[in-house]
């Protein structure tokens, strides 16, 4: 039984950085895979634990900054590419008000 190991990194362009809003909704993607998933801010970490609102938001990563992910379990490759889209997507904050929800 093989652990797969998965790694992705993208830059964060929200206009405030990683804060509450994306920081929630970093921390509940993470948390729909099984796989052990971290962030950091370098190739080279420190790594926290992608899952943890608490560990995300201590991050306090700015606008401008790359973000790395980490993945290892059987669904870790599609761990980080949700992630990594999530991040490319601005978090779906795009601008405008989107509809209510």
């Amino acid at each position: 039984m093989s652990t797969t190991q998965e790694y992705g990194s993208i830059l964060l362009t929200h206009a405030v950085g990683l804060h509450a809003r994306p920081s929630v909704k970093l921390t509940k993607l993470a948390k729909g895979f099984v796989a052990r998933i971290e962030l950091a801010m370098a190739d080279n970490g420190p790594w926290v634990d992608a899952k943890s609102i608490v560990k995300v938001m201590g991050t306090k990563a700015p606008q401008g900054t790359v973000l790395y992910f980490r993945a290892e379990g059987a669904d870790a490759a599609e761990a980080v590419q949700a992630l990594t889209e999530l991040v490319a997507r601005d978090f779906d904050e795009g601008g405008g008000d989107a509809a209510s929800g």
